[in-house]
């Protein structure tokens, strides 16, 4: 799963897509478009290294009634390192500390822990099927991880019949990233770029130990390779 993204999800229910039932023995669809996935995505945590994008951050502690929001600049460098520079924050100081800040630091933190992606090395894959997706389809996984590590989720995984690429995750982590956290799940979609999933939204449940259940919506935008920061700051405010 790609690094950064990590500590978020749904605002959706969690348990198996209405549309898909018993586990499904593989088969010959399965085994075809698990190994295009696998071949698709080989060095995806590299190839999303060495990246710039805009993101916007929106969080909320529903049982205080209490908001944020942060507009940063996110760099990813070439041995995957993630820094923000913060642009603009809006809202309560304690949803600026206790829920947007912890998770920029959890995303740091799971960008340093390397080979932690979707592969036969971390998860079990159980084939559930073709479905129709926009004017394509995807095939549906749902995925085991093979030990509880920080970085590893529980949950499905949507992938374009087409390219191979992931589409969509939705999940519970294995393992939670702090022990300010007692469970996160989220969902997490892509765009494709020049042959690269790249992930363009991110919606999450988060119960802390500490301010209750927290709900956060990540989006990024404006991503580009070897960009020039101000171009991409002008380009945003045009």
């Amino acid at each position: 799963m790609p690094v950064g993204l990590f500590l978020l999800a749904l605002f959706f229910d969690l348990s198996v897509p209405a549309t898909v039932t018993a586990a499904h023995r593989p088969d010959a669809a399965g085994t075809t478009a698990l190994q295009k996935f696998l071949s698709a995505t080989k060095d995806q945590q590299t190839k999303l290294r060495d990246l710039s994008m805009e993101v916007d951050i929106r969080a909320s502690l529903p049982r205080l009634g209490k908001k944020g929001s942060l507009h940063a600049f996110r760099s990813v460098t070439k041995l995957g390192a993630v820094t923000y520079r913060t642009l603009a924050f809006q809202g309560d100081n304690t949803v600026k500390k206790d829920v947007i800040a912890r998770y920029l630091q959890a995303e740091k933190e799971a960008g340093d822990k390397p080979g932690l992606g979707i592969t036969p090395d971390n998860y079990k894959f159980d084939y559930r099927g073709v479905y129709p997706w926009g004017s394509g389809k995807v095939h549906l996984f749902h995925l085991a991880p093979k030990r509880k590590e920080v970085g590893l989720f529980e949950g499905w995984l949507w992938v374009d019949d087409a390219t191979g690429l992931p589409v969509r995750e939705q999940g519970e982590f294995a393992r939670n990233p702090s022990v300010f956290l007692k469970r996160v799940s989220f969902v997490r979609d892509y765009i494709h770029k020049d042959g690269v999933a790249i992930p363009v939204r991110i919606e999450s449940t988060i119960d802390t130990r500490i301010v209750g259940k927290a709900e956060v919506e990540v989006e990024y935008s404006n991503i580009n390779k070897h960009p020039r920061e101000e171009n991409l700051l002008t380009t945003a405010t045009r």
